[in-house]
């Protein structure tokens, strides 16, 4: 007899998942198999939270669809702060979560699961039958792929267990065709682009997938390109990329863009982020953006030209307007030359704030771990004072080779990213920055990176604290809740078979270099960095709180 639950992990096979992530409970055993006998590859985690994230970060460095599977009731709320993370970062992920039979009330694991994925912000479905099982499955798969939605499938323990109806069909499901503009959106476009004389492209996540387009563009139109922190390396190739918008910006980003007389946002939130609350719109700034989703359009900020339609599709018909166009605008030699000279923040002299023998600048571990690691490598960013070192300092290859889960703002999700990414990008280095604080919340999965032998690199910025709250709340304040004694990191990833090194100074990343020759699996740096007195960025962010 197939079962249902056979039958729902052998057509989620056919219709094109690429990897399985997980913890095994008696509520998940079947359909987990079920995938696994299918050809989907599974990595079992230590904890769902931990699972959910590294499918997550799996999804947005292949681009395939992804999968965790997870035991019924507590193994759906474990993994919630990485369901919430994907939702919102408009991940197709497919969560298969076991659910108590409807009459079993008074069961331990019996929960409102529908309305949980509802409050983490992903869409609800359930297999509610063996005659539906194979349209409700589908159905879960259309919503994941085609809107790009995280989509929690709820797989009830006595439908799992009933013998399968109908036969799995062949057909498979494409993604939803990129949508073009509109004649009034696209001429109000062309218009704003044509009487500008400055103007800077950003592109977001959902501009990932129109980089040529929009180079193209940008090329005939004269425009400036930059990302925000989710596309970091996408336009690395073009002399004109000024890297990432907002926060992380070097101080000549932040003036060449604040400079602009026209800002064009390819599927780009224009949040607080991307924009420094704002600071980088000039008040005289025409501010277009274009986006798939209605809703996004003006969501921040006003903007003055709302185009509805995919990067690619608008990016193209823009193309064909400006055919034969190759104007100057801000592609100046000028320009270019400000660019190459100060664009990188390793390109600005600082004082070093390195204590001998005691503390690292985290700038200067940051350079060094830069020039080591080669250059192929998939980079993973935790969430804390820190991040911008690794953001910016760390050079990547293109868009697939940084993954930034940082839509829910949680720490502890670094070491779960750098894993999903690594598996995603197997033939590159992951590379992963993270605090203190993330790296201890999440330190079970270093077991999960050692048993499938990662060449992971883990750089952990330790400065015994959460520091984002040190420096919000000022050191005249109790600090007692927010510092920690001193932990040997390293002694705590030996510990975990992984190897691990303790750095206070530049010279002790030398083991660094030896183990990149021939890596048999993680390591673990523990830097003892110097206080900063706090990053800007985050400063920033906390305007407002």
């Amino acid at each position: 007899m197939t079962t249902v639950a056979e039958q729902v992990g052998a057509y989620l096979a056919r219709l094109g998942v690429g990897h399985a992530f997980g913890v095994v409970g008696s509520g998940n055993f079947v359909i987990t198999n079920a995938l696994r006998a299918a050809g989907v590859p599974f990595t079992a985690a230590r904890h769902e939270g931990g699972a959910a994230t590294m499918a997550d970060a799996y999804c947005r460095m292949s681009g395939e669809v992804s999968v965790v599977s997870l035991h019924q009731g507590c193994g759906l709320t474990n993994a919630g702060t990485g369901i919430s993370e994907a939702a919102k970062s408009r991940t197709p992920m497919i969560v298969l979560a076991a659910e108590t039979a409807a009459p079993q009330i008074h069961s331990n694991f019996a929960m409102d699961q529908r309305d949980f994925a509802r409050s983490v912000l992903a869409e609800p479905e359930r297999v509610h039958s063996a005659e539906t099982a194979l349209a409700d499955t589908l159905r879960a798969y259309r919503t994941a792929l085609r809107d790009r939605r995280t989509v929690v499938l709820n797989l009830p323990l006595d439908v799992q267990a009933v013998e399968a109806v109908g036969q799995i069909p062949a057909h498979t499901v494409e993604p939803r065709p990129q949508t073009p503009p509109s004649a009034t959106d696209l001429e109000r476009l062309v218009e704003a682009i044509s009487s500008s004389r400055r103007p800077v492209f950003i592109a977001g996540r959902g501009g990932r997938g129109a980089k040529q387009q929009i180079t193209r563009l940008a090329e005939a139109t004269g425009a400036l390109v930059a990302t925000s922190a989710v596309a970091k390396g996408l336009f690395n190739h073009d002399d004109f990329n000024l890297g990432i918008s907002g926060g992380f910006s070097s101080s000549l980003t932040a003036q060449l863009i604040s400079d602009a007389d026209l800002i064009v946002a390819f599927g780009c939130a224009l949040n607080m982020w991307t924009t420094r609350h704002g600071k980088l719109i000039g008040s005289s700034t025409t501010l277009a953006q274009v986006d798939v989703d209605d809703a996004a359009l003006g969501a921040h900020r006003p903007v003055d030209v709302p185009v509805l339609g995919s990067s690619a599709a608008v990016a193209e018909a823009l193309l064909e307007s400006f055919a034969g166009a190759h104007r100057t605008g801000y592609r100046t030699p000028e320009v270019r030359q400000r660019i190459a000279a100060g664009a990188r923040w390793d390109q600005t002299p600082t004082e070093d704030l390195g204590a001998e023998g005691e503390s690292i600048d985290p700038r200067e571990l940051s350079k060094t771990v830069n020039t080591i690691l080669p250059a192929e490598r998939v980079v993973s960013i935790d969430s804390g004072n820190f991040m911008g070192y690794p953001s910016q300092y760390f050079d990547v290859p293109d868009e697939f080779g940084f993954c930034f889960t940082q839509a829910f703002q949680s720490i502890g999700l670094g070491l779960y990213t750098a894993i999903g990414a690594a598996l995603a990008q197997p033939g590159r280095m992951p590379v992963l920055g993270t605090g203190d604080g993330g790296f201890l919340m999440s330190v079970q999965e270093l077991e999960t990176a050692v048993r499938l032998k990662l060449p992971l690199v883990v750089v952990v910025y330790n400065d015994a604290a959460y520091s984002a709250e040190v420096h919000h709340f000022g050191k005249d304040q109790d600090m007692g809740t927010v510092t920690f004694p001193d932990v040997d990191i390293a002694a705590i990833a030996r510990g975990f078979g992984a190897e691990g090194i303790t750095v206070r100074r530049p010279e002790d990343l030398e083991p660094l270099r030896r183990w990149t020759s021939s890596p048999a699996g993680p390591i673990v740096i523990d830097a003892k960095i110097a206080d900063d007195g706090g990053s800007w960025w985050l400063a920033e962010a906390f305007q407002g709180h």
